[in-house]
């Protein structure tokens, strides 16, 4: 069966999405992208050296290989992630941003005024826009209506670990909206990766529970392993919770050798 992730006409195998910052080095980086099996990779447009002359993170992550999906973080206002979009389509990264407007510098939480506003200038400017959003519904279908080609809500804090601290509003978002939904931010371990794609979401995007884990590399390969069965346990459909036990063996009928 092919279970492929389609976003804007274009269609990957993959539904894990890597970052590409806090790594211990670039070398460890190259390994963890390599064993994660992604194939979208978010870069920091604000963190890489544009001028190709010079060394930079891009010189490590292959184009033909990878698919590089800049990112506007540390953005605080619309029009600096406006400008950063359209740096990076400038200096040939890509059309397609994954959009982030910081509303709060200790939580990290997204400005919906700002997103929404920076949404629909790129939309309009051709950009294949992804934005980072809360796990809020309403807005998420504000962010469709202005033209998103997915949305990104996150699991919890940026860099937190913490997981999906509220499963029912993603799971909410994946209902009611009709473009991918990409799980972002919070994601700490193998489990909490699971845990989103058994929600039905399209995929995840992690960087730090990869690449601050002891061993990134072996974490990579775990979290392509749980994005995996996560996506298969929602495919096969959970048996519904109750409250009492019911036997997995019965309890009439004859018992035949």
């Amino acid at each position: 069966m092919t279970d492929t992730l389609t976003i804007a006409g274009r269609s990957f195998r993959s539904r894990l999405f890597l970052g590409t910052g806090k790594y211990p080095d670039f070398a460890t980086m190259a390994r963890a992208l390599e064993e994660s099996g992604a194939e979208v990779v978010t870069v920091a447009v604000r963190r890489v050296e544009l001028d190709r002359t010079k060394p930079s993170l891009l010189d490590h992550v292959d184009p033909k290989k990878y698919f590089l999906l800049p990112n506007t973080a540390g953005c605080f206002t619309a029009d600096e992630a406006i400008r950063t979009a359209r740096l990076a389509r400038e200096a040939g990264m890509s059309e397609w941003v994954k959009l982030e407007v910081i509303g709060d510098e200790k939580t990290l939480f997204p400005d919906n005024g700002a997103l929404l506003e920076a949404t629909k200038v790129l939309v309009k400017e051709g950009f294949v826009v992804l934005p980072y959003t809360n796990d809020d519904l309403v807005n998420a279908k504000k962010l469709v209506d202005a033209g998103a080609a997915a949305v990104m809500p996150l699991g919890a804090p940026i860099g937190s670990g913490m997981g999906i601290q509220n499963p029912h509003n993603i799971a909410l978002i994946r209902e009611f909206i009709h473009v991918p939904v990409i799980v972002d931010a919070g994601v700490g371990t193998a489990s909490d990766a699971a845990r989103a794609m058994e929600l039905g979401v399209d995929g995840v995007l992690m960087n730090t529970g990869v690449a601050g884990a002891r061993d990134p590399v072996l974490m990579a390969r775990a979290m392509r392993k749980a994005v995996e069965a996560g996506r298969e346990a929602f495919l096969a459909g959970r048996i519904p919770m109750k409250r009492y036990a019911t036997a997995s063996s019965p309890t009439e009928g004859k018992i035949r050798p």
